[in-house]
């Protein structure tokens, strides 16, 4: 069981390093889009974001404090949802139904997120960790 813990981190956290990457390589792209939802100072966001993710998810997969790795993803997966695919506010019948899509996938992952956490909190040793839960 505990090479399959690894491996659904591992899997889970893919989604986040290619994220995380994005926010990286493509900072100007995303800045922009950004800066259409409002957001203060979008470049240094993109950036901080970006780098916040890529350690979570290191941690994560690593198993270094995986409790508090999985929870760390919650908010940033909570304000992409709320802030960034807001489908309620779109007129265009594609552009609200791709919203909606995203952000019930981001939903979705924060509710993997949790449920991570409840796991490695719980019980401390499934999946090779390197170090065990901070809670």
């Amino acid at each position: 069981m505990d090479v399959i813990a690894l491996i659904a981190r591992i899997v889970f956290s893919a989604i986040f390093i290619g994220a995380g990457i994005g926010h990286l390589t493509a900072t100007q792209a995303m800045s922009g889009y950004a800066a259409s939802k409002k957001l203060p100072q979008p470049t240094l966001m993109v950036q901080i974001s970006g780098v916040y993710v890529l350690v979570a998810s290191a941690l994560l997969i690593l198993g270094i404090w995986p409790d508090l790795a999985a929870l760390a993803l919650v908010p940033f997966l909570l304000v992409t949802a709320f802030v960034f695919h807001d489908f309620w506010k779109q007129s265009d019948p594609m552009a609200k139904q791709n919203e909606q899509q995203q952000f019930s996938k981001d939903l979705s992952l924060a509710g993997g997120a949790l449920a991570l956490f409840v796991l490695y909190a719980a019980d401390p040793h499934p999946g090779l960790n390197l170090v065990g839960p901070l809670f």
